[in-house]
């Protein structure tokens, strides 16, 4: 990438100086030769007004003053001059000059036309010469012919483009460590994410990347990844945590039933007959197992589950699963009670009542006889708040910050001898799965008041929806979680 970036910038800057040095170093030749023509024209018609005057008034002072200007002039400039009467007669002439006199130039200049050529001469080179016509009293009397070599032109047209070129590959060197700077405060962060990216996925979890100041784009993707890590990391700690906690309340009950099993299988060696209590007992540790599997499965569903949620009636759920639980509690002598306003909310069918069956669940595990379980429903701003409500010994409010991690358990009396604690967690992932949150705090009768909320539905409950049935209702109620 830092290749690309790099020829990027050099290809953008050679197309500019081409853009601008190119038709700047033309413009200078074509000025320099437009010059050049304009000064030997100049020359010539000096030269021609200068002849002029003396065939007007021809001494000899004047033609050896002419022949000096000439020769000098010749000199100084690394030209050729030459000055011709009206048939042809030399006047003033540089030196090599003579044999110019019968160039065709100078025949059209005698007849009054001015002439502008180019030539090639031994002595010069490549010469741009002008040829005029020497007028005196409105005739021709004369001619004048000078060529000036293009070398010192050609030398300064060439000084330029090498000044140019240099310029330009200055600016080329410039620009060249200017955009490795800039390449590499690019792609040296990019390189940073690469190795971090790598370590990452060899399992490195504590690995981050320094955030850089510039660019936003890189500073965004450098926080996004280590948010990323962050959230990876915790997730594969508390999966490494649940993996050992689960193997560690599995472990009790299948060592329990091994025992118990091995004890009736050396009774039946010995010809005893097996006790009715020990196969009850083998077969409470089965239910325990799979009453722990079915929780498992509850949770892991629930983490998994991404099914699009719909507009559900909180109070109608909250009536049902009232009345689902009401013959049960009498059982206990617990009564359960609830108001059930209609309020619609965003739920996936199903999780509300996997919610309220963990919570009455776990409410009746520790409710003393004759109390009462409430569940009161709420409109809050824009959230519906679903409150539950026993009479038990509650959770203190330093262990209420535990209480929804997997298989903590509190030190409450329950009727079973203790669940999973897996309860609180299921409902805490339900809930957070559909938008919503859920707090532990203190039940006016004493105990434990455990309150959900879920944002309310916008739009009204399809008539075509059908309601979840018993078995998609993975609930928790024979768990004992």
């Amino acid at each position: 990438m830092r290749r690309r970036l790099l020829g990027s910038y050099l290809s953008i800057t050679l197309f500019v100086l081409i853009a601008l040095g190119l038709p700047l170093g033309v413009s200078y030749a074509n000025t320099e030769q437009r010059r050049l023509e304009t000064d030997v024209q100049q020359i010539a018609f000096g030269f021609s007004q200068r002849a002029g005057v003396l065939f007007d008034e021809p001494t000899a002072e004047g033609a050896r003053g002419l022949q000096m200007i000439v020769v000098q002039y010749a000199r100084e400039h690394d030209a050729l001059v030459v000055v011709t009467d009206g048939d042809g007669a030399i006047v003033a002439a540089s030196a090599g000059a003579a044999a110019r006199t019968s160039t065709p130039a100078m025949v059209v200049a005698l007849q009054g036309t001015e002439v502008q050529d180019s030539y090639s001469s031994s002595g010069l080179g490549e010469t741009v010469g002008v040829a005029v016509p020497v007028l005196s009293g409105g005739t021709v009397q004369g001619a004048v012919q000078v060529e000036v070599s293009r070398s010192p032109t050609a030398i300064r047209i060439r000084n330029n483009w090498l000044l140019l070129g240099a310029l330009g590959g200055a600016i080329l060197l410039v620009v060249g460590l200017v955009s490795t700077l800039l390449a590499r405060s690019f792609t040296s962060p990019l390189a940073a994410l690469d190795r971090g990216a790598a370590r990452l996925g060899d399992g490195d979890l504590a690995v981050r990347v320094d955030v850089p100041d510039d660019p936003p784009e890189l500073a965004g993707l450098a926080r996004s990844f280590n948010a990323t890590a962050e959230r990876l990391e915790a997730l594969v700690r508390s999966q490494q945590a649940f993996v050992a906690d689960a193997s560690h309340q599995l472990r009790t009950p299948l060592a329990a039933l091994r025992l118990r099993l091995e004890n009736l299988e050396a009774e039946r060696e010995e010809g005893v007959e097996s006790r009715p209590e020990d196969i009850e007992r083998s077969l409470a540790e089965v239910q325990r197992l799979s009453h722990l599997v079915d929780s498992l499965l509850v949770l892991t569903r629930a983490e998994a589950d991404r099914r699009s949620p719909e507009a559900v009636n909180v109070g109608a759920v909250v009536a049902d699963r009232r009345d689902a639980w009401a013959a049960f509690a009498a059982e206990h002598a617990v009564q359960v009670v609830a108001d059930t306003p209609e309020l619609r909310v965003r739920a996936v069918p199903g999780r509300i009542e996997q919610v309220l069956d963990n919570l009455i669940s776990n409410a009746l595990d520790v409710a003393p006889e004759g109390s009462t379980i409430r569940v009161h429903v709420e409109r809050l701003g824009d959230c519906a708040q679903v409150q539950v409500c026993d009479a038990g010994p509650g959770i203190p409010p330093e262990h209420r910050a535990r209480a929804f991690d997997r298989f903590w358990r509190g030190g409450g009396a329950r009727r079973d001898g203790g669940g999973f604690g897996l309860g609180l967690a299921i409902v805490r992932e339900l809930v957070r799965a559909d938008g919503g949150d859920v707090e532990l705090g203190d039940a006016p009768e004493g105990g434990l008041a455990v309150t959900f909320s879920l944002p309310l539905a916008t739009a009204p409950v399809p008539t075509d929806a059908h309601p979840p049935t018993e078995a998609d209702r993975i609930t928790a109620i024979t768990a004992g979680v």
